[in-house]
């Protein structure tokens, strides 16, 4: 109860303090508040922004390898002229790798063509993307339908002309019945719908997305558009099973495979690349670790003049109660009582100053944004309401000593 006392104690002088002279002690908290607000600012701003990047990159997979060409590359000068040469992905790599992987969850080979027009009757989407895929496409990246139904493994088999289209181009085409069972004409050819996309909406960096995509057999695709080696480039992609470590050992299956298919020697290089979408997630996460520190550099200055305005508060304090601490002390109260009611008082005070800056960072976020959702999330009202209290108690400590080590008699007789 003593120290529940002391808290409620320690809380009523700091509201007093407030109350006495509002504009000083507002002026001294304004430097916590500014301080904790940039620092949680930028960290919900990065949260927001990296779940954002997160989820405009879904799209890629997740444990799936990338059999390509070119490999991905993140900053700095890229060599394109040592991976001109090589060979696209082929039709027979893939059934090889299909038929001999033993670590795999799914093999897939796919290429996609964009600048394509969609048609039906008056009704015409410009500008989409094509894709033709192998029936396991669906389990090395998801395509949630809405309505109707995905492949079937004959009709990839038999390349027929069936297709599944993204929410944009149904609701474009199709604006007032369903697009299942209708026949649309896209690249000189016709194929029926058998199945719509969830509405997947905008993402970050205009990454594709299935919204403006129709999604047909890999063999249909061929038949279209050339995807030998002056044709339309082509990825194999391979789904690695859940454990991170069978998914390093599918590379290296991987790896071997595709060297003993293209005959190369021991020393040569590869002349494919394999990508994996962990190599563009640690690239996102160094990026935001360079924005958080300088969030914490920033927000770091304004804190320290904030400690210091309520270091301030605190001595002024401390002279203000002279002949009250005096009188405690006669009275019983030990150097730890006195050390903790001036500590509390200090931590509040910041608490309160953190507590404004946190307020303001939730009313950015209740602004309606069109570019990206923004969120404060509860890690980072713990991490503001933290840092305030460790400031508070950085600012307080010295005060709070002086305070508890006054000779009671001396500081009676103080005015």
């Amino acid at each position: 109860m003593i120290y529940l006392r002391l808290i409620a104690e320690s809380i009523r002088f700091a509201w007093q303090a407030l109350r006495a002279n509002m504009l000083r002690t507002l002026l001294s908290l304004l430097g916590v508040t500014i301080g904790i607000f940039a620092i949680i600012s930028v960290f919900t701003l990065v949260d927001s922004l990296e779940r954002n990047v997160r989820d405009s990159m879904s799209f890629i997979g997740d444990k799936v390898l990338y059999v390509q060409k070119w490999p991905w590359s993140f900053g700095g000068s890229y060599p394109w002229w040592k991976y001109f040469q090589r060979p696209e992905p082929t039709m027979r790599e893939f059934k090889l790798l299909d038929r001999n992987l033993a670590n795999d969850a799914g093999v897939a080979i796919f290429a996609d063509k964009g600048g394509s027009t969609y048609k039906y009757r008056s009704n015409s989407f410009s500008d989409g993307m094509l894709m033709g895929v192998t029936y396991d496409y669906s389990k090395v990246s998801e395509i949630p339908i809405e309505e109707g139904r995905y492949f079937v493994p004959q009709e990839v088999d038999a390349s027929r002309n069936v297709i599944v289209i993204g929410k944009e181009i149904a609701e474009t085409l199709f604006p007032y019945g369903s697009a299942i069972g209708q026949e649309l004409k896209v690249g000189g050819q016709r194929f029926r719908v058998i199945g719509v996309v969830e509405k997947q909406g905008e993402n970050m960096f205009g990454a594709p997305n299935f919204d403006q995509m129709g999604v047909i057999p890999f063999g249909a695709f061929s038949k279209m558009y050339d995807t030998g080696p002056d044709g339309v480039g082509t990825t194999i992609a391979v789904k690695g099973r859940d454990e991170d470590e069978g998914l390093q050992e599918l590379e290296y299956e991987v790896r071997g495979m595709m060297r003993n298919i293209r005959g190369l020697r021991p020393r040569d290089d590869d002349s494919f690349a394999i990508n994996r979408p962990e190599m563009a997630t640690q690239a996102v996460t160094g990026f935001f670790d360079v924005i958080g520190l300088a969030g914490w550099v920033i927000g770091g200055f304004a804190i320290l003049v904030g400690g210091f305005g309520i270091a301030n508060i605190m001595f002024v304090s401390v002279k203000e109660r002279t002949n009250i601490i005096g009188i405690q002390k006669s009275l019983g109260a030990k150097n730890y009582f006195i050390l903790f009611q001036f500590l509390f008082e200090s931590v509040f005070l910041s608490l309160i100053g953190g507590g404004i800056g946190i307020l303001l960072v939730f009313l950015i976020t209740i602004i309606p944004q069109d570019m990206m959702k923004i969120s404060l999330s509860v890690s980072n009202i713990v991490l503001g309401l933290g840092v305030s209290a460790v400031i508070g108690m950085l600012s307080g400590i010295i005060p709070a000593v002086l305070a508890s080590n006054l000779d009671p008699v001396i500081a009676i007789r103080s005015k």
